[in-house]
């Protein structure tokens, strides 16, 4: 189905007058429909709270569209040296205080990723990190070769000195733990923990990941704003269940648009194309203790890099050439209005499960326009560089019911 009969779907049949009361709350446990709630207001607002763009203009967006999730608010991506210094923590503490004074019910969401540096080993562990694990507390540091995987595999997978962690290894739970728990400190309510099934190659099973995440959640239930911290991470495999209790609170993927061949530049969406995630997700029970026949996703328009071919048609993941934030970024307003439009209609057609997390702030691998990073908030002098999606956003948001279709 292309976009024209998506738009008339999403305007005709789901008019204002379905629109109903939202509720937000929870504490300890989150039910379905509060977790749906947040994420048919969820938007991507990378580095929010590590300070990019203009704080108070970020504000002043989250709150005129009705934002309720704020995605990939406050990660390091490398660069472990950071917390050398509470400064990068204090910043994003305070960013968080201002948001929650705007508006208590946002939820900010961390990122715990796929990646360790060399500069793991200038970080000391705190005693209260052994002492969770059980271990007599040492005065040291982490150890970087510590957290890898054996025979070399995925050593400098990213660049040199920059590897992938193997959760099987008790440092990068030590890891995970420490970064987990200092995000939670500062205000997050949600952790996106990246690429679960690339960390957890030597973890059949994944009883190792469980092990970390309930130590998380068991943290977070003491010392969370509402005694619960909302976990997620990409699934290509659809997700993961022990036991038949689901590792995540809810699954997330890119949102994998397909290039239109005689369209230059046009993408659409379909099930089925590549590992995408619609009709995918598993079930279980939930960290809440619901069942579901699916989990509720996300479905975010990604950014994983340049393939230095833009504008061509490469195959794979890649858009035209691009990663999926720098070819929707390229796009022009009235296109970029219309097919926002038209993928939130779309995910929720095709999978009542699915929702689109809008994008807000994220990093331009290729530029756009002459920028380096897309920002959703309207020109101004605040944003000299917004690319003016936000009224498309809370237009949609605003047409749609504010109870979606149940999933399953």
């Amino acid at each position: 189905m292309r976009i024209t009969t998506i738009l008339f779907c999403v305007f005709v049949l789901a008019p204002n007058a379905f629109a109903a009361e939202r509720s937000y709350a929870f504490d300890g446990r989150i039910s379905r429909e509060v977790l749906e709630n947040y994420l048919s207001r969820s938007i991507t607002m990378m580095d929010l709270a590590s300070g990019a763009g203009d704080p108070d203009d970020n504000f002043r967006m989250l709150k005129s569209i009705g934002a309720k999730f704020a995605g990939r608010s406050i990660y390091l991506w490398g660069g472990e040296s950071r917390l050398k210094t509470p400064a990068f923590l204090e910043k994003g503490g305070a960013i968080a205080k201002r948001i929650h004074a705007m508006d208590p019910e946002m939820i900010i969401q961390a990122g715990v990723y796929e990646i360790v540096t060399t500069q793991v080993a200038e970080i000391p562990i705190p005693a209260r990190v052994f002492e969770t694990f059980d271990l007599p507390p040492e005065a040291r540091n982490f150890r970087y070769e510590g957290m890898l995987y054996d025979e070399g595999k995925l050593h400098d997978h990213w660049h040199r000195g920059a590897s992938v962690p193997d959760m099987s290894k008790r440092e990068t739970r030590l890891w995970f733990y420490f970064l987990s728990t200092a995000y939670i400190d500062i205000g997050a309510e949600a952790i996106h923990c990246g690429q679960v099934e690339l960390i957890g190659r030597a973890d059949p099973g994944y009883r190792h990941w469980w092990d970390l995440l309930s130590r998380v959640r068991l943290y977070a239930k003491a010392h969370a704003r509402r005694h619960l911290v909302i976990l997620d991470a990409h699934v290509p495999s659809g997700g993961i269940a022990v036991d038949g209790k689901l590792l995540f609170d809810f699954h997330s993927f890119p949102l994998r648009p397909k290039e239109i061949p005689d369209s230059p530049e046009q993408a659409e969406l379909a099930v089925g194309f590549l590992d995408s995630i619609y009709g995918r997700s598993k079930g279980g029970v939930s960290p809440s203790g619901w069942s579901c026949t699916h989990l509720p996703y996300l479905v975010e328009i990604d950014n994983f890099g340049s393939s230095g071919r833009g504008g061509q048609r490469i195959g794979g993941c890649w858009v035209w050439g691009y990663d999926e934030i720098c070819w929707f970024a390229r796009q022009e307003p009235a296109y970029r209005d219309k097919w926002l439009r038209y993928a939130w209609a779309w995910v929720r057609e095709h999978d009542p499960n699915g929702f689109l997390e809008m994008p807000g702030s994220r990093c331009l691998a290729d530029k756009a326009a002459g920028k380096s990073w897309y920002f959703a908030n309207r020109r101004s002098e605040a944003c000299p560089g917004g690319f003016g999606d936000e009224e498309t956003i809370r237009a949609i948001w605003a047409g749609t019911s504010g109870k979606p279709a149940a999933g399953n």
